[in-house]
């Protein structure tokens, strides 16, 4: 894992629910389970202040780190797709985002390219992105956040005349190989679930195994929000493998979460009020999350 991107899965999954902040010290010492030394994390987090990602505050002589307002925007809205519902219906219309940015703003105009295929938007023509996701409010933000409104349009159509919803969606997307990186997922999870339910039937499983386990499965799943633009269930191919691995991932969490938690508060020293702390929602993140359908894995 780099050092980055596990601060992110970290500050997601339990930091932000203990007040937002930690003292480096416990970033360290979690951190060191993953192999990670001391030296790479401190250059990790020197980085992201100076990248305007972490901010730091000071007592005495101890440092506490919390995310900017720029990365906690990311963190939550990365948190609410890894744990929110998303086989939803599709409401019919295609979200049409294009642009014609200045050669003088070309660093803007690549951000922009990295925000979209972030919120699962996919490049159909040049400078044409589409969704059939309600993505209007978040692609406004990315907009106003990179002072682009000159040089954007934002559309929505119930109807493309000159192709189908199929063609739309194989020019933007290439869902067959995130069918196969889905099921990799399940090959290499599946085999570990029934090694975890063993542990757990038998009383042999550690806290801290719990947490790197848990850790390792937020942040290899989370690597999906990346590639998999979150559909609606009318527009997946048949018995498409995100739905599985999504169930897989699912019971797998909630079976080691409880003793991740545990082993994550004896790592963590107290920064902010603890009267802020969220306990349950750090063991349990999920979110309108429909358990009907998802227990199979479990009996």
């Amino acid at each position: 894992m780099k050092p980055r991107s596990l601060m992110f899965t970290l500050y997601g999954d339990y930091i932000q629910y203990y007040g937002g902040e930690i003292w480096v010290g416990s970033l360290i010492r979690l951190m060191s389970e993953f192999g990670i030394s001391e030296s790479s994390v401190r250059g990790a987090i020197l980085r992201m202040v100076n990248q305007e990602l972490l901010k730091v505050r000071k007592v005495g002589n101890k440092s506490y780190y919390s995310l900017t307002d720029k990365a906690k925007r990311r963190v939550e809205e990365g948190v609410r797709r890894v744990y929110s519902i998303r086989n939803h219906k599709w409401d019919g219309y295609w979200r049409i985002f294009t642009y014609s940015v200045p050669e003088e703003k070309r660093d803007l105009r690549n951000q922009l390219r990295k925000e979209l295929s972030w919120t699962g938007c996919g490049l159909i023509s040049n400078s044409t992105w589409v969704s059939p996701n309600p993505l209007e409010e978040q692609i406004m933000e990315i907009v106003k956040a990179y002072r682009l409104e000159p040089y954007t349009f934002l559309f929505s159509s119930s109807s493309i005349i000159s192709h189908d919803h199929k063609e739309i969606i194989e020019r933007g997307w290439n869902l067959e190989e995130i069918a196969t990186e889905y099921q990799q997922f399940i090959e290499h999870y599946g085999i570990k679930y029934e090694r975890l339910k063993e542990g757990a039937w038998n009383n042999t499983l550690t806290d801290r195994e719990c947490f790197i386990e848990r850790t390792a499965l937020v942040h290899e799943y989370r690597k999906f929000l990346f590639k998999d633009p979150g559909f609606p269930l009318d527009l997946l191919p048949p018995n498409w493998s995100g739905i599985k691995a999504r169930e897989l991932f699912w019971n797998i969490h909630q079976l080691i979460s409880v003793r991740a938690v545990k082993f994550f508060e004896e790592c963590f020293q107290q920064g902010a009020d603890p009267s802020v702390y969220n306990r349950e929602k750090a063991i349990n993140p999920f979110t309108e999350m429909h358990v009907t359908g998802l227990m199979h894995f479990v009996e």
